[in-house]
């Protein structure tokens, strides 16, 4: 059994970390800003429930003022306990919002059976919440992906779109009347889920997408956790790659110019002109004959 003064100091930095990452996401992204009205969509998972423990915490010092509402959208799903998150958002004491819409009927109804839900559903869901937020008047909509969460939607559109694309840390929505943020961006899912079982929050399954074993994300998934089980960290350096993008060693002809390159382009040669990249093998050993020299 863990010492508890060494759990309680342990869970201490998780929340200290997590609350650091959020808030850097945010000053990276200008996510959200003085006077801004955040609407909290709250699934019932364990990353909503982060993102506004977080969003909680750092509204009492952050050096701007803005405001936060909790909203949860009831889909009408079977066996969905209503009184969940009513009860557990009045003792926060946060100003909150459940929307009840039967999406379950439509998505069942729409879907046959055996296919997989996700698509149909995330398009009500959307649309439904981007309503609520001018309803409610919110400046930005804030959800719960995280940095794993985009790594997957990275290889899923590269698998199956061929395109390299992935979640956007800050978007303007489909209807254009919408700014999306995600303050998760810079969190792992290990520690978001460690920070749950920290805070014990009243876990609520989806019994519509989450129990399919058929998605392609679920196979992303595994897929990752077994390269991160061979080289830890390989899951971080991929989101890092995201932020670090060398446009004129891609095949984009949009975003760099190379009909126009000529040896002559100064400007284009001075973006990693080498030819043949070293090897990281080859990299370590010219390290390795600096120090001996």
């Amino acid at each position: 059994m863990k010492d508890p003064r060494k759990l309680q100091y342990s869970n201490n930095k998780l929340q200290k970390r997590l609350q650091r990452q959020v808030a850097t996401a945010i000053t990276d992204f200008n996510m959200i800003e003085d006077g801004d009205r955040v609407m909290v969509c709250l699934s019932g998972g364990k990353d909503s429930y982060a993102m506004l423990d977080t969003l909680m915490n750092l509204q009492k010092r952050a050096p701007i003022e803005f405001s936060l509402i909790a909203v949860n959208l009831d889909q009408k799903q079977p066996g969905f306990p209503q009184h969940v998150l009513p009860n557990y958002l009045s003792g926060l004491g946060v100003e909150y919002k459940i929307v009840e819409e039967d999406t379950y009927s439509i998505v069942m109804d729409k879907i046959p059976a055996g296919k997989t839900t996700c698509s149909l559903c995330s398009r009500l869901r959307r649309g439904i919440l981007y309503r609520t937020a001018i309803e409610l008047k919110a400046t930005k909509i804030a959800l719960g992906h995280h940095m794993d969460d985009m790594v997957e939607t990275l290889f899923l559109n590269m698998f199956h779109g061929a395109r390299l694309k992935s979640m956007p840390p800050k978007l303007v929505s489909d209807d254009k009347k919408n700014v999306v943020i995600r303050p998760l961006a810079y969190c792992k899912e290990s520690d978001l889920e460690a920070y749950s079982q920290f805070r014990d929050y009243p876990i609520i399954p989806c019994n519509l997408c989450g129990s399919q074993e058929n998605l392609q994300r679920k196979k992303i998934k595994k897929m990752l956790a077994d390269w991160e089980k061979e080289q830890p960290g390989r899951v971080t350096n991929i989101f890092k790659s995201m932020s670090r993008i060398t446009s004129s060693h891609l095949l984009d002809r949009d975003m760099f110019d190379f009909a126009g390159l000529t040896i002559n382009d100064a400007a284009a040669l001075t973006e990693f002109d080498i030819a043949f990249d070293e090897s990281p093998m080859e990299i370590l050993l010219s390290r390795s004959e600096s120090v001996v020299q």
